[in-house]
């Protein structure tokens, strides 16, 4: 929440972890089957536990913080948080430092991505949280400048090396609608594609297997210049050739396709579709820029299929450092389970179409 809208609200006399907590870590019982993982002094193979909070307003902007003077690397800009303490739960951390840092008080976050890096002088393990409710008057209690930033107008420079995926991760929507043309028919499906264009949608897998190779470059290539006209990015499931064909912006793999490959498509976004542990790795060491996991639930096209459940889910990403969208019956009520159990967001075949 903006700065404008926190002035008159007065921050409450509660401990952090607990206000933190009672949502949080609620969710996460229900959900994920467990309390977030004290730190340890054996955990990440010694690296320093770090937590990063990326702090939106109402206008979707994001906080970026200077490094005070003193510090290492100072001058630098990077998104608020510090040292996990030992024996400290993440979310409390996270809660602890933003009130220390920035004199607010966290009510709603949901964990995000976990990125190792090495610096210089140390090995870091980051835990990102979305912080998308908060209260309080925004405060430069270590004298370090904020200011609020859009994803595609970075306005402050330098910034810390750690942040360039981040940065790229947080230009992608929380929806992600993927196409049933074949199914639905052409003419039935394309007005609902404008309408959820027009409704706020910005990402798209053109999938269509069933289609023969014309019918599908020809649909992608309506499909691309409609969802450019709206702004949304449209990725191409299984094809590399057919993206630069008709001006996509991506391709999405297959699991096999995941599986089969050595190195990562040479395209602007490149996406996979995972279903265990082993797949979630190979698309991790290719450098793949998000994941769909599934099947979280049942859906009607993979009748049968096995079932991760939200609480394999959330156990599977944990830790992991790319964004992850749940796949499987989802729709957008399902929203804040998927983001309680770490996922970026969902991917919805007939719930992203109003089916």
């Amino acid at each position: 929440m903006g700065v404008a809208a926190r002035i008159a609200q007065r921050p409450r006399r509660v401990a952090v972890c607990a206000r933190l907590g009672r949502a949080f870590a609620r969710r996460a019982r229900q959900i994920a089957g467990a309390m977030p993982v004290p730190v340890t002094a054996a955990a990440a193979s010694n690296r320093i536990e770090v937590v990063a909070a990326v702090i939106f307003n109402e206008r979707g902007e994001f906080l970026l913080a200077q490094r005070p003077a003193g510090k290492v690397y100072a001058g630098y800009w990077e998104f608020p948080g510090g040292k996990i303490e030992a024996g400290e739960a993440a979310a409390c951390a996270l809660a602890r430092e933003l009130r220390e840092e920035l004199g607010i008080e966290v009510i709603t976050a949901y964990p995000w991505l976990t990125r190792d890096f090495d610096y210089s002088h140390a090995a870091v393990r980051l835990r990102f949280f979305r912080v998308l409710k908060w209260s309080g008057e925004l405060r430069a209690r270590e004298q370090q400048q904020f200011l609020w930033q859009s994803v595609r107008a970075i306005t402050v420079a330098p910034l810390l090396p750690a942040n360039g995926p981040i940065l790229r991760a947080l230009e992608l929507p929380p929806s992600y609608g993927i196409t049933c043309a074949g199914v639905l028919g052409r003419e039935v499906f394309m007005p609902r594609l404008e309408r959820s264009l027009a409704n706020g949608l910005k990402l798209i897998q053109l999938r269509e297997k069933q289609l023969t190779d014309a019918a599908r470059r020809e649909l992608a290539a309506e499909i691309v210049a409609l969802a450019h006209r709206a702004g949304a990015r449209v990725m191409i499931n299984g094809a590399p050739d057919l993206v630069a064909q008709v001006n996509a912006d991506g391709v999405h793999l297959s699991a096999s396709q995941l599986m089969a490959a050595r190195h990562r498509p040479d395209c602007a976004w490149c996406g996979a579709s995972c279903h265990d542990a082993t797949e979630l790795a190979h698309a991790r060491a290719l450098g793949i820029d998000f994941v769909v996991l599934g099947p979280v639930s049942a859906t009607p096209s993979h009748a049968g299929a096995k079932l991760l459940g939200w609480r394999q889910f959330a156990r599977l990403i944990r830790d992991f450092p790319l964004p992850v969208y749940a796949l499987g019956g989802m729709r957008a009520e399902h929203m804040e389970q998927a983001w309680s159990c770490g996922a970026h967001g969902v991917a919805m075949v007939r719930g992203a179409w109003g089916l």
